[in-house]
Order: C-alpha cells, then sequence, then structure tokens
C-alpha cells in the first residue's frame, strides 16, 4: 500500500528555521513527481515546491522562493523540504503528495500524507 509519512514541523520563531522529511512506502518514486502543499485555517491548499524523482526539475511557489529549499536522498525514498528565513505567514499544515504529472496543482497528486504543523511566532 503507498504511503507517505512527513515529519520535522514544530513552532518556531519568525527568522527560525524547520526542515520537513516526506518518506514513501510502497511507491516506485523514480517514475513519480513529490510537491510539498500547506493549508492554513480558513484558506485552501496551495503548492510549495515540487521535484521529480528522475532529473530533479524543481520548482517553487514565488512565497518561497530564495528561502525554501527542495531536495530527495535517492536511498532513502525521503523528500526534504528546507524551510529559512521562516514568516509568520508560512503557518500552516505541511502536506507531501506524489504525482506523476510535473504539477504545481493539487488535483494532480494521487497519494498524499497525513500532513505536519508548522506554526511561526512573531
Amino acid at each position: 500500500q503507498a504511503q507517505l509519512v512527513e515529519s520535522g514541523g514544530g513552532l518556531v520563531q519568525a527568522g527560525g528555521s524547520l526542515r520537513l522529511s516526506c518518506t514513501a512506502s510502497g511507491l516506485t518514486l523514480n517514475s513519480y513527481i513529490v510537491g510539498w502543499f500547506r493549508q492554513a485555517p480558513g484558506k485552501e491548499r496551495e503548492f510549495v515546491a515540487r521535484i521529480s524523482w528522475i532529473g530533479g526539475n524543481i520548482g517553487y511557489a514565488d512565497s518561497v522562493k530564495g528561502r525554501f529549499t527542495i531536495s530527495r536522498d535517492n536511498a532513502k525514498t525521503t523528500v526534504y523540504l528546507q524551510m529559512n528565513s521562516l514568516k509568520p505567514e508560512d503557518t500552516a499544515v505541511y502536506f507531501c503528495a506524489s504525482s506523476r504529472i510535473l504539477s504545481s496543482r493539487s488535483s494532480n497528486y494521487d497519494y498524499w500524507g497525513q500532513g505536519t504543523q508548522v506554526t511561526v511566532s512573531s
């Protein structure tokens, strides 16, 4: 059974850093794109970043460019999201998901993790 599990969320002060991890099981990730999305209370889920397992094609939302870095560890079937210079508006539940399409649209992603909370205090 395909499963994605996120970890690494927590509470951090503005300007701080966190690294999220997304570990996959039951998926052959070399045929997938892995994306990070986030959802704040009362808001729609939004795209954050994505990476293709083959070739490492990377994309970011404008709101996180220059602050967040997505990367992968092929051996560990894990995707990371390094988040630096965090702002209170980054507060949300962060989800990782997999897709067979290079896309920033959540509707194109098939498997989703349960999410991890990131809270940035001012």
